[in-house]
């Protein structure tokens, strides 16, 4: 069974968002490609879905400031703009995301106590999404994931899915996902390549 996994494709992390993602609306299109022309057996999204008291927003830490590193439970951890707020537009999927193809909606960052870029798990890695246990069930062996964005929550996904779905093989859709940072985005792919996750276009997979 082959998957594709739809990372944060959101208002929130599209221009106009509470976080934008340079670009990042641009991948809308070739996702939509990707769900109708891919070949997938299951396509599954994730969604940021954070309580408006998220610890990794900034203002909830007086004095901080959006991008700084701060400490949220003992961690050093980035200190967002407020964003994906649960029921709020900037949580919503991009309009133009071809939501009705959708098999499976993952919902992550609901603890305030700790942020979560993984579809997976928490960055503690001590509270499991059930993602990983969706896609067991659906005996996937092929993962494909793309989104927003490359040098945080694609990156998590991708790891997280090598560590947690033994045997499965995966590859990033690269021209489907968009990066906050061009320094960070090479390190990600450098650091999923390393693990054996492939890094792919989308030209190839719709020409299989």
């Amino acid at each position: 069974m082959k998957a594709l996994l739809l990372v944060d494709i959101q208002n929130g992390f599209c221009p106009g968002g509470n976080l934008a993602v340079p670009h990042g609306d641009e991948i809308v299109p070739v996702a939509n490609r990707l769900i109708e022309e891919g070949g997938y057996d299951v396509i599954v999204a994730s969604q940021d879905w954070h309580p408006a008291n998220h610890g990794s927003f900034a203002s909830q830490h007086p004095g901080s400031k959006p991008f700084e590193m701060g400490e949220l439970s003992g961690r050093p951890q980035v200190m967002w703009p407020d964003h994906c707020v649960q029921e709020t537009a900037d949580a919503e999927f991009h309009p133009d995301l071809n939501t009705d193809a959708i098999d499976y909606v993952q919902q992550k960052g609901e603890n305030p106590a700790v942020d979560s870029y993984s579809a997976f798990r928490d960055n503690d890695q001590a509270a499991l999404t059930g993602l990983a246990g969706y896609l067991t069930a659906q005996q996937v062996t092929e993962l494909d994931i793309c989104g927003l964005a490359t040098d945080y929550c694609v990156k998590f996904s991708a790891l997280d899915a090598v560590d947690m779905l033994p045997g499965i093989r995966v590859r990033l859709i690269k021209d489907a996902s968009r990066g906050i940072d061009p320094e960070g985005v090479k390190q990600a792919l450098a650091e999923m390549q390393a693990k054996g996750i492939d890094v792919v276009s989308s030209s190839a997979i719709l020409a299989d």
